[in-house]
């Protein structure tokens, strides 16, 4: 959506698809307020079906794709033929899809239009899957993705090092659905092809070596969020504002933000660890809690905890996170390392403690703590991240400023990026300009 609204501020029309089942969610979440008979700040809001019945499990990634497959390539050509046929003044002239929607690419050439793929996450875990059959040749994983040992290697001599075991597609929690994902995202590596161009939220400061290794990815980030009216989160799920008039009465560098975005899952002892070393850490706390993030158990649990802590700490369902993260009064980031979680703390100059929980957000963990070096691991004993692991980096990361100014520098570069004549900025201005030829 950022994409969307800075393709709008350089005079581009934007119809944004989606199925017609998260179409549906967007609406809901955004409310009568934000969104005018299908618009948003501006932004077409059209959808497609998915192939599936609204009491289908989209969690069942396999069925999910195969009816993808199946259904959306056709629907979305009938829907720019349709708009093109309604509007001579207003034709659809380029095609922006997500690259693993390799399909869509294949549909705007078909159609004789400029196709581009948007890349979301680090360029690096990109460059792990154009190089696949690579991997395959050199006897790293099988056909099925799945590494031959558990060994680092180097995509190229200066790129960071990357663990077979934690490849993205060999890091999903199940067998099936790694295979999945790895032939999926074999298949798509044919489909790219058909891109006239790739774009990617990154930055040549955060993944240079990476960028001077596969070129033809252009680095647009960081897409920061706008103040526009209405939110649309991963998950949908209300933003607790509340949070940001506590943040106001804590002290400056005082708090310690906690959120694992929208898919990480803790049993009750991971549960129960985190909210012990949170307490016993005696420093001030944000904390997020999706409702599912234990499948609704142990709520009493919760509770009383939220009644012990009230006086330092504050939990909540879900925060508007860049507010949250650009806040004088945050210290550190707990965070899962999502790639939208990485380039948001980066760009606010937050250090973080590093709490990954699948696909590529160990790597993205590699990045901060190896590479950029503004963070720390949390390390598990025996499958568990303790209240002693957590009391003891915390007070590891806050205690010296050389995080900190590491993470203020980053910053700085990445915020040099999207200014008038940064490196990002022209790469977005080109891009637009080619779009508008």
């Amino acid at each position: 959506m950022e994409l969307s609204h800075e393709l709008i501020k350089h005079g581009i029309k934007v119809t944004f698809v989606n199925t017609d089942f998260v179409h549906n969610q967007i609406m809901k979440s955004l409310g009568e307020k934000s969104v005018i008979v299908g618009k948003y700040n501006e932004i077409e809001l059209v959808s497609i079906p998915d192939g599936l019945e609204n009491v289908d499990n989209r969690k069942d990634l396999a069925k999910l794709t195969q009816s993808i497959f199946e259904v959306m390539p056709k629907k979305l050509e009938m829907l720019i033929e349709d708009i093109n046929k309604k509007c001579e003044s207003n034709k659809i002239t380029c095609l922006v899809a997500d690259e693993t929607f390799g399909w869509a690419l294949e549909v705007a050439k078909k159609m004789g239009i400029k196709a581009v793929a948007f890349w979301p996450a680090s360029a690096s875990i990109l460059a792990l899957q154009f190089n696949i059959q690579n991997l395959l040749d050199d006897g790293l994983i099988d056909n099925d993705g799945q590494p031959i040992k558990d060994e680092t290697i180097k995509l190229s001599t200066m790129m960071p090092p990357m663990r077979t075991k934690e490849f993205v597609w060999a890091y999903l929690g199940d067998k099936t659905t790694e295979k999945m994902v790895f032939h999926y995202m074999k298949g798509n590596n044919k489909s790219v092809k058909f891109a006239d161009k790739i774009i990617c939220n990154t930055t040549y400061e955060h993944e240079s070596t990476t960028l001077d290794f596969v070129p033809q990815i252009i680095p647009i980030g960081p897409l920061l969020a706008t103040n526009y009216v209405g939110s649309i989160t991963g998950n949908f799920w209300q933003e607790d504002s509340t949070c940001l008039n506590w943040l106001d009465q804590q002290e400056t560098n005082s708090v310690i933000y906690v959120a694992f975005g929208s898919f990480t899952v803790f049993d009750h002892t991971q549960l129960q660890e985190l909210a012990f070393g949170l307490e016993l850490s005696n420093r001030p706390f944000l904390l997020v809690i999706r409702p599912d993030i234990n499948n609704g158990e142990n709520q009493s649990f919760l509770e009383e905890f939220e009644e012990r802590v009230r006086n330092r700490g504050k939990v909540i369902q879900w925060a508007p996170q860049q507010k949250v993260l650009s806040h004088p009064s945050i210290a550190c980031f707990i965070s899962h390392c999502g790639w939208n979680s990485t380039m948001e703390g980066t760009t606010k100059g937050v250090s973080f403690l590093c709490w990954p929980y699948f696909a590529d957000q160990f790597f993205n963990q590699t990045l901060i703590c190896d590479v950029w070096k503004v963070g720390l691991r949390l390390d598990p004993v025996g499958g568990i991240i303790t209240r002693e692991e957590i009391i003891c980096k915390i007070k590891k990361l806050l205690q010296g400023e050389e995080f900190k100014v590491r993470a203020m520098e980053l910053r700085n570069m990445a915020i040099n990026n999207i200014k008038e004549g940064g490196r990002s900025s022209k790469n977005l201005n080109d891009f637009v300009d080619w779009i508008k030829a």
